[in-house]
């Protein structure tokens, strides 16, 4: 017999304009434009990273960074979009909280609940807006072969959800089986879904008027991949009637080939990890074994790539001088020690996230 289980039509949900929210978009965002103030050590901190960056810009390898929710809460999403604009980051990647403060932020200024009082009256993270079109998004997205962050990201620019009809997805469906169509899966999610909400399908307008804050948006726009790898149940949107494990898991999925095929690019290139201490380093890792499971078919693998780690922990090891001994506190500094071990050369910045990249910016603006 099947364990018994609680389904997620069984929650109540509110509208997510009605939560009081701790982040609001005009008082977090940095402006790019304006220069941070003057700092020695961090200026010698950021000047061979901001080399390294254009060196792999000069030879098309990748340039990838992989970032915390917090880089969004701190308001430094308007400068990871010029960054994008300019070419010096070329893949995103984030974990579910960072799609989801971005959403919101884009769609209506707002971000970042109470957790300790939500909990107590049951309504953490129980947002009808976030949940619902998160998930359709990822759902019309994925019968055209995209995965959750491209989906979002098109939904944030477009200000558009667009659904099949119905009578469509019917069709498509009895294509789907006769052709032994990939998208099969997809396709019947879809639908599944568009009957057990009543919902006819077509486009329905979703306005986002601070889209150019996004960087899920801007992303979608620039044609630069932005890829989510989270985990069932850690985000706020399982706690919604719309989720759907299924379909959320086959848009992660997607986008994890989207990584590793970026990873496969990083040859000379430099991989960047923003306040990103599990996400990151555990999918990096399995990437990185992907891309030379195919390359070595070649002759070649990934090297002579850059990472550079930024947290907030202290550590006093030289990464440099190798891995340190289990005698060593920084051993048990588990992302550090993923990343070590992925090759390349590592760079760790004890820094807050926004003085890095708001610095890593300008250092970049002046040496091109």
């Amino acid at each position: 017999m099947p364990y018994d289980k609680i389904g997620p039509r069984e929650i109540n949900v509110l509208s997510v304009k009605e939560r009081k929210s701790k982040s609001e978009l005009k008082a977090i965002t940095i402006d790019p434009d304006t220069p941070p103030a003057p700092n020695k050590e961090i200026k010698e901190l950021v000047t061979p990273i901001a080399e390294k960056i254009l060196s792999a810009k000069a030879n098309n390898a990748s340039i990838m960074m992989a970032y915390g929710a917090h880089l969004v809460k701190n308001g430094a999403s308007h400068i990871v979009v010029r960054l994008m604009e300019k070419g010096w980051i070329t893949h995103v990647s984030t974990q579910g909280a960072g799609s989801i403060h971005d959403w919101e932020l884009a769609y209506f200024g707002r971000t970042e609940e109470d957790v300790r009082a939500n909990v107590k009256t049951g309504t953490f993270g129980t947002w009808e807006e976030t949940g619902k079109y998160i998930s359709l998004a990822v759902q019309a997205g994925a019968i055209q072969n995209m995965g959750y962050g491209q989906s979002l990201g098109k939904l944030i620019q477009e200000d558009t959800l667009d659904l099949p009809t119905i009578e469509e997805l019917e069709a498509d469906i009895r294509k789907a089986i006769d052709n032994n169509d990939e998208l099969l899966p997809a396709k019947a999610e879809l639908y599944n879904t568009l009957k057990t909400f009543n919902m006819s399908g077509g486009k329905e307008s979703v306005l986002h008027p601070n889209k150019a804050f996004s960087i899920f948006g801007n992303a979608y726009r620039l044609n630069v991949p932005v890829t989510v790898h989270p985990g069932i149940g850690y985000d706020i949107i399982y706690n919604n009637p719309f989720a759907n494990g299924a379909a959320l898991g086959r848009g992660a999925h997607l986008d994890y080939g989207s990584f590793v095929h970026s990873v496969k690019n990083l040859s000379n290139g430099v991989f960047l990890s923003v306040g990103s201490a599990i996400m990151a380093p555990q999918v990096f890792e399995k990437a990185v074994s992907f891309a030379n499971n195919m390359l070595l078919r070649e002759g070649k693998i990934v090297q002579n790539h850059e990472i550079i780690i930024n947290d907030l922990q202290a550590s006093v090891w030289d990464w440099s001088q190798g891995e340190p001994p289990k005698s060593s506190p920084d051993y048990y500094l588990r992302f550090l020690k993923s990343f070590y071990r992925m090759g390349g050369r590592v760079t760790y910045a004890s820094l807050d996230n926004r003085l890095l990249l708001h610095h890593l910016y300008h250092t970049l603006l002046e040496m091109s």
